[in-house]
């Protein structure tokens, strides 16, 4: 049924596009018959305006990966530079946190692991809405940031790195098999974001996964059961998604950028100063509007992003 409603919606999308085109030219024909300029202009006008609407339709249709309707895992990692660019993981996870609730989706918390002065060491959060995974996909890989940094008494300039990661929250329509015997279990006390109650028993949880060596925590619960249960979602979540990555070599070297946090690496860069500028290295897409983009302005670098996949020799 959500399949269906899914399908409905955007042929209705269509439709309405259609209806409304053969309207404009139908009054576009009207005002030149009659010499009236000014329905003419309205008209022209209105057709901007679908054009608009039409690109926007024709990158949705990109969104057609088997999990790209899916709610979305967002892990962002500090790279090394100590707080620097755990303060630089802390603005990128506000950023993805606005770019959700602009569009209408859910974030929940999921685990959190501070910095030792500011910002965090590493956090995951769920965001809930329609086609999540298939726009937060396009973000995966590491962030550059180059600033005046405010934790230096000198004020020089700092560069500091910081990695994202996105993988799809699976159903039951979508099997993993995990054998006990492949995994290893932790608990320990929780810290962060998830309340006073969680700090009073060992309710978090950390499962490893040997074979893989993927490692998934959970401590948004103050129950160690229901935490155990959100991490071992998040574990098949992220085996699903390596395996979609065997089959994609694009995004399988994508994947093995992210294990290096640094110079080379990076998907792209935003320079505060000497200039304001955030340009992504993959699609050439850049913006001088460095404080819209912290604010969760994302869809053109997404959208860019996701066409670039589709082109010749991209990523499918």
């Amino acid at each position: 049924m959500r399949e269906r409603t899914r399908l409905s919606e955007t042929v209705a999308r269509c439709r309405a596009v259609e209806s409304e085109f053969r309207d404009t030219v139908e009054l576009i024909a009207l005002g030149e018959s009659e010499g009236d300029t000014a329905i003419a202009a309205e008209a022209e006008t209105a057709l901007g305006e679908l054009r608009d609407r039409l690109d926007t339709q024709e990158r949705e249709s990109l969104l057609s990966g088997e999990a790209d309707a899916n709610d979305a895992y967002l892990e962002v990692h500090a790279g090394a530079g100590g707080t620097e660019s755990q303060d630089w993981a802390e603005m990128l996870l506000r950023m993805y946190t606005r770019w959700a609730e602009k569009h209408g989706h859910k974030v929940e918390w999921v685990a959190e692991s501070p910095g030792e002065e500011a910002g965090i060491k590493s956090a995951t959060i769920v965001v809930k809405g329609e086609n999540a995974y298939g726009w937060l996909k396009t973000e995966s890989g590491v962030h550059r940031l180059v600033r005046i940094s405010p934790f230096d008494s000198n004020a020089r300039r700092h560069t500091s790195f910081a990695s994202v990661g996105a993988y799809p929250v699976i159903d039951d329509t979508i099997k993993v098999e995990i054998a006990d015997k492949d995994l290893r279990i932790d608990t320990y006390r929780a810290s962060g974001a998830g309340g006073q109650h969680v700090n009073r028993t060992d309710s978090a949880v950390r499962i490893t996964h040997l074979p893989s060596g993927i490692v998934v925590q959970c401590q948004s619960d103050r129950s160690q059961h229901r935490n155990r249960a959100a991490a071992m979602g998040m574990l098949r979540a992220r085996l699903y998604e390596t395996e979609l990555q065997k089959r994609e070599t694009e995004r399988r070297e994508m994947h093995d950028q992210k294990s290096d946090i640094g110079w080379g690496h990076q998907i792209r860069s935003y320079v505060l100063h000497p200039y304001q500028l955030v340009k992504d290295l993959r699609s050439g897409t850049e913006t001088g509007n460095t404080a819209a983009v912290l604010d969760g302005d994302l869809d053109s670098f997404m959208a860019a992003a996701l066409v670039a996949r589709f082109a010749p020799g991209g990523e499918r």
